[in-house]
């Protein structure tokens, strides 16, 4: 008799409540809003600033694996073999052979997506990890208001087709770059992947209205949902109940209470 406990793993992380649909996870974990809440506090520069971005996506992204990416049954011998017959692992693990794109939308974007990558490297076949490069930068009005993303060039390493595509942006405010780069990918790039999904730190409603209607069919994993300039009786109802009166973004399209520009501390740039 061999041991069946792990031939069906089942996951599926700790989300908070929301009317935003299946497609939609905001997780709930308080060791992650922890350095989250560091990160996103003024007092907090370079190098430390850095080093929560990489907690921070090291944690989402094992949970966005976990949930998302496929299993395949082994049986891996263990270093007990040698004493006991029974010395094997047989049960789930990540399909090592997992085809997968992490997607820089840089600047913001870059490291996050290089941790993602780093990460998947050990996790996975090196040879099915990919990393892409769209250099994009958002498009406003003389008030400053964002009217849009605009796409000044690209780096692609090869068709998506039957790949799970990941975008790690840390702060999804619009919604107008990932929608405007999604389209790029469906647009220029031959193939269709097996799953596309956003890693975020931070997204609004107004953002998940964007991309959601845009793209149905983008699974969409944050740490926090921010809603900070919303009529004062939404604090007091289950996300998305009033969806078309909640808003997380101030008049300059920054997120609220959000934790100010990310591309600008990562690289230390004034603008």
């Amino acid at each position: 008799m061999t041991e069946k406990l792990y031939q069906s793993v089942a996951y599926r992380p700790c989300e908070l409540e929301h009317h935003y649909g299946d497609q939609v996870h905001i997780l709930s974990n308080p060791y992650l809003l922890t350095e989250l809440a560091a990160l996103c506090s003024p007092e907090v520069g370079q190098p430390r600033f850095n080093d929560l971005i990489e907690v921070c996506y090291r944690g989402l992204l094992e949970r966005v694996v976990c949930a998302e990416f496929p299993h395949k049954e082994v049986e891996i011998p263990t270093r007990m073999l040698q004493f006991h017959e029974a010395g094997i692992y047989r049960g789930v693990v990540i399909d090592p052979a997992t085809p997968v794109a992490t997607v820089n939308i840089a600047r913001a974007g870059t490291l996050p997506s290089h941790i993602c990558y780093h990460q998947l490297n050990h996790l996975l076949n090196p040879s099915g990890v990919r990393q892409d490069h769209v250099i994009m930068e958002r498009t406003t009005d003389a008030s400053g208001r964002v009217t849009g993303a605009g796409m000044h060039g690209s780096k692609i390493g090869g068709d998506i087709e039957g790949r799970i595509l990941l975008f790690p942006d840390p702060m999804a405010a619009t919604g107008s770059s990932l929608s405007r780069v999604i389209d790029f990918y469906k647009q220029h790039v031959d193939g269709v992947p097996a799953k596309i999904i956003a890693l975020h730190l931070i997204v609004t409603p107004d953002y998940l209205r964007t991309v959601l209607s845009a793209h149905p069919e983008v699974y969409v994993y944050a740490l926090r949902l921010d809603r900070g300039t919303s009529p004062a009786h939404v604090f007091d109802t289950v996300p998305g109940t009033h969806w078309e009166e909640e808003s997380g973004l101030n008049e300059r399209q920054y997120i609220v209470p959000g934790g100010g520009g990310f591309g600008e501390i990562l690289n230390n740039a004034n603008v």
